[in-house]
């Protein structure tokens, strides 16, 4: 991957443990040569990451829409801000310029652009790996979630595993680079399910 997208928070709820693992994604990130692709926020989870590879001599992408730039929380430290209109062309471009896509902590928006991009994976629109970095257990029901989705036949078994995750950044690079995109048809075909 010559590339990561991360979603993450705009918020930082001073979890060491997060934090550590910001640290250690910047470095797996610059060790390899992989421009961070996000946001392009100076806030949150989103800040501390971009400033992380900064730091340690990165190259970062910032996406971010110009009401954000308005509200004045655009990282201009950062190696390229590109401004858009909306938040619809900030995820397109997002992606576009990503080989892979990794979500951490965040609200209501980091899950948005997750299951957005993810869709768009599930539908064949991409072929970029996605995987979650699930510091403390934050997303462990989110992820519970999914299998139950599978369990009541919403949610294909192999389309399930398109989701990887892990608790350590490293081990979640090197998942991301080895995996085999495969995603299944998205639709049932039995409808006399009773």
């Amino acid at each position: 991957m010559r590339s990561i997208c991360v979603f993450c928070g705009a918020n930082f709820n001073g979890d060491p443990l997060l934090k550590q693992a910001v640290e250690l994604l910047a470095d797996v990130i610059v060790s390899k040569d992989i421009t961070l692709v996000y946001g392009g926020g100076n806030v949150g989870v989103m800040g501390l990451l971009a400033d992380a590879v900064m730091s340690r001599g990165g190259k970062v992408i910032g996406i971010i829409p110009q009401f954000l730039m308005d509200k004045e929380v655009g990282h201009k430290g950062i190696t390229e801000l590109r401004i858009v209109e909306n938040m619809h062309q900030r995820k397109q471009l997002m992606n576009d310029l990503c080989d892979g896509i990794i979500m951490l902590p965040g609200g209501f928006g980091t899950l948005e652009e997750f299951f957005e991009v993810l869709t768009w994976l599930q539908l064949g629109l991409h072929n970029h790996p996605v995987g979650i970095l699930n510091i403390n257990g934050f997303y462990d029901m989110l992820l519970k979630q999914m299998d139950v989705m599978v369990e009541q036949r919403y949610l294909k078994p192999a389309n399930r595993k398109l989701v990887l995750a892990s608790v350590d950044p490293i081990e979640l690079v090197n998942l991301m680079e080895n995996i085999d995109i495969k995603p299944d048809e998205v639709w049932f075909r039995d409808r006399n399910l009773t």
